[in-house]
């Protein structure tokens, strides 16, 4: 089997499972009653950072989590420059707490698509998705992994991707981002606020200084409105309030989406 190793263990999150397993113990908490969502969004910096808003967001999926057996996880690229979206060649993604399969036969099945191509550079370091592998693990324990890094790909093709792969009640969509990066704490929240309420509306338009994962949230909220969709947002905090340090922070949004 091609694994693809690790790459931000040890310093996004534990590079040792036990330490790993108590934080998310501490973290994944049924904060909100959510119901069934379709998709959510979700935020990928270091535990200590943004987990409290990933643990209240994923622990409040308990009454999805256990008919889960396939999560479409989205995430930006932060260190390699390409068009449209990427499929690792790999079978399987490891972190501290064992191996997560992909659900190699869909991710054939997106390889197809014009715009979608495959390129383990794009995967190798990129921690947009890595982050939010303990917290799948952790609460889908059925689930595969189609893991598609996202490049300079529209909102249309985004959406079309998304449409291949939408299934029923057994496949949670998951786009990974943040939100505004190092403004001091009453700039974020004023910025933030304001890119929530675009999110929440289902406008679409964003762009990369208001979150990391606009491309991938453009296109979710696209077919969002062509399905009458309806969104919600969950949980707003910045590093701020979670790590303290209030000069320069990174914001950290939450949100669900439901099928009409």
């Amino acid at each position: 089997m091609n694994v693809r190793p690790a790459a931000v263990s040890g310093s996004f999150y534990p590079a040792d499972a036990v330490v790993l397993n108590q934080q998310l113990n501490d973290l994944i908490q049924p904060t909100f009653a959510l119901g069934v969502p379709k998709a959510i969004i979700a935020p990928h910096a270091g535990l200590q950072y943004s987990g409290p808003v990933a643990g209240h967001l994923y622990g409040s999926l308990d009454a999805v989590a256990a008919r889960i057996t396939r999560v479409i996880l989205l995430g930006p690229s932060h260190r390699v420059a390409f068009d449209g979206l990427a499929l690792p060649e790999s079978d399987a993604f490891a972190t501290p707490l064992g191996d997560l399969e992909l659900d190699v036969a869909c991710c054939r099945h997106l390889a197809e698509m014009n715009g979608v191509a495959i390129r383990q550079d794009a995967h190798a370091r990129e921690h947009s998705l890595e982050v939010q592998l303990p917290f799948i693990q952790h609460c889908f324990e059925k689930a595969k992994l189609v893991p598609l890094v996202v490049g300079d790909a529209s909102a249309s093709l985004v959406a079309k991707v998304l449409k291949r792969v939408w299934g029923g009640d057994e496949t949670l969509i998951v786009v990974s981002s943040d939100l505004s990066h190092f403004l001091d704490y009453d700039q974020a929240r004023s910025k933030d606020g304001l890119t929530c309420r675009q999110i929440e509306t289902l406008h679409g338009g964003l762009h990369g200084d208001q979150a990391c994962g606009c491309r991938a949230i453009n296109g979710l909220v696209l077919l969002a409105k062509e399905r009458g969709m309806q969104i919600r947002r969950v949980e707003y905090l910045n590093s701020g309030d979670t790590a303290g340090d209030k000069e320069r922070v990174v914001g950290y949004g939450s949100f669900a989406l439901y099928e009409a």
